[in-house]
Parts: structure tokens; C-alpha cells; sequence
């Protein structure tokens, strides 16, 4: 039987001259092939892109692990300026069929992982709850950044279906309150839950 998958999708339209960050997330992505952390890649111009190619990709294979590289803000993601935030996972919603699809071919008991690897996506109070809607509607483990993340990726949180998130609404707000942030810090070696973009895991006692 085949290894279960490890699929990553960036945006691919963050391409403003001389370099845009397309660039440096389609060369990290070939990086990550080479290491032997991805088995296959996507760069998307849209969510509906990325979620038809992560249900259809190599369908005789489950998914362990899914990754996002693109922008983000509190409580939600974007390929360009189609948004995927807390409204995108609920019954009624267009991807509501795409998202079924991919949970349906996830490895079974929870243990499948889908991270955000873009800026603040699971800060603010905003934050916390995109982290508990996504875990419940995957039925997977999550993860997901409270800072502005580039070289340095701080605030990484996990969450596991089913539970609340530990962490603080106010982690790495710079200006603003919870409920009404302006301005997020940039990740740093002192800011908490710091890791690098060479790093490929999430440590397993980062899950709530």
C-alpha cells in the first residue's frame, strides 16, 4: 500500500517585479520535494483551484498532511483576494462539496494535519476560532501562525479536532485588542513558538 500523501498549495499570483513572494514559496516548495517533506506541490490562482487539485490529486492515495503558503490575517486565508475564512466551512458554502472530498480521503483518526503557513491566520479572537472551525470540519489536526511570519514563522499553534485552543487572543497583536486587531508583530527568536521556513514539523506537544 502507498504512503499517504504530503500535499503542499501556495499562491501563485504574488508576483509583483522583481520578485514577488510566488517565487520564494514555489522555490521552497521544490525544496521541500527534494528533502523528502512533500510529495507533491500546486501553486493556485484560487481556493477553488486549490481544493479541486488536493481532491483530486493522486486519488488512490489518502492525505496526511496538508500545507498552505500564502497570505494571511486574523481568522482567515487568501490565494491573491479569494478569501477562505470561518464562513468557507460551514453546509451551505460553494466548497462546501470540495471540502467533503478532501476530508473523506484523510488519513482516518484525526492524525491528518492541515497548516497555514502564512501570517497571523490563528490570532485574535478571530484567530482562535477559523483554528476550531477548521479542525472540526476536517477532522484533522491544525496549525497555524499569531505573528507576521517570513525567514522566522513564530506564534505556531496546533489544534486537534474536538478541542479548544490554548493559546492567547492577544498573542502577537502589536496595535489593537482581540476583537479589533490593527497590527501583528513580526516573528522573532524571542517571540513564543518560533521556528524557521527550513523547519517542516510541527512539535507534537504544540497541540492543544
Amino acid at each position: 500500500m502507498s504512503a499517504p500523501l504530503r500535499l503542499m498549495v501556495y499562491d501563485r499570483t504574488c508576483v509583483s517585479f522583481p520578485v514577488g513572494l510566488s517565487h520564494a514559496w514555489r522555490v521552497g516548495s521544490v525544496l521541500y520535494r527534494r528533502l523528502g517533506r512533500l510529495d507533491a506541490t500546486f501553486g493556485a490562482t484560487s481556493w477553488t483551484e486549490a481544493l479541486d487539485w488536493l481532491a483530486t490529486c493522486d486519488r488512490s492515495r489518502t492525505i496526511a498532511e496538508i500545507q498552505y503558503w500564502g497570505h494571511g490575517r486574523w481568522g482567515r486565508v487568501r490565494v491573491d483576494e479569494d478569501v477562505f475564512d470561518a464562513s468557507a466551512l460551514s453546509p451551505g458554502h460553494r466548497h462546501a462539496a470540495r471540502i467533503a472530498a478532501i476530508k473523506e480521503r484523510l488519513v482516518p483518526g484525526g492524525e491528518a494535519l492541515v497548516w497555514l503557513r502564512t501570517c497571523e491566520a490563528f490570532g485574535a479572537t478571530a484567530g482562535l476560532d477559523f483554528a476550531r472551525r477548521l479542525a472540526d470540519a476536517f477532522g484533522a489536526k491544525v496549525a497555524g501562525h499569531t505573528h507576521i511570519i517570513g525567514a522566522l514563522q513564530s506564534g505556531l499553534h496546533g489544534l486537534r479536532p474536538g478541542s479548544s485552543p490554548d493559546w492567547s487572543a492577544s498573542e502577537g497583536i502589536r496595535k489593537g485588542t482581540p476583537d479589533a486587531p490593527v497590527r501583528a508583530h513580526r516573528s522573532g527568536l524571542r517571540r513564543p513558538r518560533t521556528i524557521s521556513c527550513f523547519d517542516g514539523e510541527v512539535p507534537s506537544g504544540w497541540f492543544a
